[in-house]
């Protein structure tokens, strides 16, 4: 029996394993890295846009800087933010830079477990299971310049598409399925990571205290979900968490 990945602690013991961050940054973005140390819940100082902050999953190379971001709960909000987080870390480098140039490339991926509840701004629902933004420039003609390369990629397993790449389809079964099928998955483990993915969230292989975290973690975001189903708009999603980080202690 799997963990649920769509369980803050479950995600993070997965990802933050070296072999597991490299199999899946290679599969998701086509790029080959070496990770000397993955960080969460990763902040900058000073704050940057005024805004302090936090990534679930971060790890920088020497020539790249990768973020991954759960995101569990859908706040209404949740592009925007998501934006923002992408935009900010690009803008994060100018503190140390001594012109404008931007030394790292950055590339955020985002994974979503729920389904879409916004639309477009025509009104059209968003119902795609991968959703890629590249910030290179491109001619009249369409022709793609290669300035930048940061990109931005959101992953959605609610929203099945045929047309999906296997080796993101991978992943994509091995997070819904750990939700949905998680006694009886059936997964590529011929992808070595994979196969170190659900070796560390079998349920057997959870510590006491990791069970412990992720039912209390299960705990906090019923909280927050009664709290906004409630439309107790006195208090702010941000209040909520950290009242529900409390209750954890």
């Amino acid at each position: 029996m799997l963990g649920n990945l769509d369980n803050e602690v479950i995600f993070k013991k997965a990802f933050t394993n070296h072999i597991v961050f490299k199999a899946f940054v290679r599969d998701i973005l086509g790029i080959e890295v070496e990770i000397d140390k993955i960080e969460t819940e990763k902040k900058f100082e000073p704050k940057i846009g005024y805004v302090d902050f936090e990534l679930d999953i971060f790890a920088e190379t020497t020539d790249k800087r990768i973020c991954i971001e759960i995101q569990r709960v859908e706040y209404d909000h949740h592009f925007d933010r998501f934006l923002h987080y992408f935009l900010m870390l690009i803008a994060e480098q100018q503190k140390k830079a001594k012109e404008y140039n931007i030394e790292l490339t950055v590339y955020v991926i985002v994974v979503l477990t729920a389904p879409y509840t916004i639309n477009e701004k025509s009104g059209k629902p968003i119902l795609d299971e991968v959703l890629l933004l590249n910030l290179n420039p491109q001619t009249l003609k369409g022709e793609v310049r290669d300035l930048f390369g940061h990109q931005f990629v959101c992953l959605n397993p609610n929203h099945p598409d045929e047309e999906t790449p296997k080796q993101i389809r991978d992943w994509l079964d091995l997070i819904y399925q750990s939700i949905h099928s998680p006694e009886r998955p059936v997964l590529n483990t011929d992808n070595e990571g994979i196969r170190k993915a659900v070796e560390l969230i079998s349920f057997e292989n959870l510590t006491p205290e990791e069970r412990t975290k992720a039912k209390n973690k299960e705990a906090s975001r019923i909280v927050l979900s009664k709290e906004r189903n409630a439309g107790k708009n006195e208090r702010s999603i941000e209040q909520i968490e950290a009242l529900c980080k409390e209750n954890e202690m």
